[in-house]
């Protein structure tokens, strides 16, 4: 809490937010990019509008697509209130990318010869109250045996350093792919939308991080999905999107369980 004073204000607001907090579904959805708010001791971080509008401070979409899935499996939604570019909550302390001073073409002068002591205080301001709740909120629902199925949603942007992608939603997984199995099989009965395994992104990319802190460990089925960005930047496309990620997820559950 000290971390947090010292870098956080009131008007800030907490760095966990929890939608549908009392959900009673299995599943348990996780938006780690859901944001794009910075903490007003930060400013701009020396940004432009225009960066702070893009991917590389947010996943545009995937919040709204994670609500609109958490309202039809009535499950838990943990989202991280505050941009990535302050700390990606999906990288581990050590990790270079938790705190990034060049993201794709911009610079980020508010990243920029930080000091260990700095990065150390946005750690415990930001990642440890988001990842510890995540596990709070696991052990919970183990005592009372709920089962858990841990699914985090991001979003990915069209055009990477100049190169198109044409796929338009990835199923990710590290050491576990049980889910990711059974939902690339279900998806491959489905013409809807391009889906391809470990897309645009992989473990190697260091991305699987919340998934390898809190289930495997745990041994519960889980997924990472990253959904194109320029699918969901309507409401329309959103509804889309989330009613076909919503049937996936229930098609391959159930054909796990059976």
């Amino acid at each position: 809490m000290l971390a947090q004073a010292d870098f956080l204000n009131s008007a800030d607001g907490e760095p966990v937010v929890v939608d549908n907090r009392h959900g009673n579904g299995a599943v348990l959805l996780v938006c780690e990019h859901a944001s794009r708010q910075l903490p007003q001791s930060l400013g701009t971080m020396g940004l432009s509008e225009e960066a702070l509008s893009s991917h590389i401070a947010w996943d545009p979409g995937a919040l709204a697509v994670s609500r609109l899935m958490a309202e039809s499996l009535d499950a838990v939604l943990i989202s991280q209130r505050f941009s990535r570019l302050v700390y990606d909550c999906n990288r581990p302390p050590e990790s270079p990318g938790a705190i990034r001073d060049v993201s794709e073409v911009f610079r980020i002068p508010g990243n920029e010869n930080l000091t260990d002591a700095e990065k150390l205080l946005r750690a415990k301001a930001i990642y440890h109250p988001f990842q510890g709740y995540i596990g709070q909120e696991i052990a919970a629902r183990q005592a009372l045996g709920r089962q858990t199925v841990l699914v985090t949603v991001h979003s990915f942007t069209p055009v990477y350093f100049g190169e198109k992608r044409a796929v338009e939603i990835g199923i990710l997984h590290d050491e576990d792919s049980r889910l990711a199995d059974a939902m690339l099989e279900a998806a491959s009965e489905n013409t809807a939308f391009l889906v391809e395994r470990n897309a645009p992104y992989g473990p190697a990319d260091g991305v699987t991080h919340t998934l390898v802190l809190h289930a495997l460990p745990a041994g519960l089925l889980n997924v990472m999905i990253e959904v194109r960005n320029d699918l969901i930047d309507t409401e329309a496309g959103q509804r889309v999107v989330a009613g076909f990620l919503t049937g996936l997820l229930g098609e391959s559950l159930s054909n796990i369980q059976r």
